[in-house]
């Protein structure tokens, strides 16, 4: 049952991901907010889709710190998930892609419409430069980012290493970082297709103003503090379905 419902939220994403991409190259010359709010309708649809076709919900504790005003927002990675629910939790924003996703017929095309920053994991230290420059230059023009420190996805209630990336663009800007802890991967487990109903619980921390620490210093921070919602929703018994 579960890979019949699987199979038709897959349908419809695809479905959907072909007709507003094709769509979304109407805007190629408009502005980003017009692109974005258009593009956007994806991840939209496809998280009411889940709920529909998987009955997979989402549970924000801290909505309360969203900024308005653009940040970086920093997030544990497990899932496909984020990346399409974070687009219907906070205001506009873009991410670090790995170049190859553009590469991608149609999908591609979406992805470079919304300014990404475009970095070869090959290449990690002038990934590191770009990400920073690049960042840096998302803000100033009032676009939030998203950066997942771990680099990959990692498996649900494993935490990965996290990189300095966000915190060093934190440093050079003066912008603030908003950070978020989901425990997505229990439902929609890394490279799965098959997913499972349930509840997605989403963690918004107190926004992190820039300060004198050492980029190094606040992504440990940061990282703690995932580690202590990871081991606080740990605590609930899960739901049986």
């Amino acid at each position: 049952m579960l890979l019949l419902r699987s199979l038709l939220y897959f349908v419809g994403s695809i479905i959907s991901l072909i007709l507003i991409s094709m769509g979304g190259l109407l805007f190629i010359f408009s502005s980003y907010s017009s692109r974005q709010k258009f593009l956007s309708q994806w991840a939209i649809f496809c998280i009411w889709w889940l709920k529909i076709t998987l009955n997979i919900k989402t549970n924000v504790i801290g909505s309360e710190n969203i900024m308005k005003s653009p940040c970086i927002i920093i997030s544990n990675h497990q899932s496909t998930w984020e990346t399409l629910a974070f687009q219907t939790i906070f205001p506009a924003h873009t991410w670090v892609l790995k170049r190859e996703l553009l590469w991608l017929p149609v999908f591609g095309w979406s992805l470079a419409l919304l300014n990404p920053i475009i970095i070869n994991r090959g290449d990690k230290l002038n990934a590191i430069k770009k990400v920073i420059k690049q960042g840096a230059d998302r803000l100033n023009n009032g676009i939030s980012i998203v950066i997942y420190p771990e680099g990959t996805r990692q498996p649900y209630n494993k935490l990965g290493a996290y990189q300095n990336g966000g915190s060093a663009i934190s440093k050079k800007t003066g912008h603030s970082i908003v950070p978020v802890y989901h425990n997505a991967g229990k439902l929609w487990p890394k490279g799965s297709f098959i997913k499972k109903p349930g509840e997605i619980t989403v963690v918004i921390g107190k926004a992190i103003p820039q300060s004198d620490l050492k980029p190094s210093e606040v992504t440990e921070k940061i990282r703690q503090w995932t580690l202590e919602q990871e081991n606080k929703l740990n605590q609930f018994k899960p739901n049986k379905y």
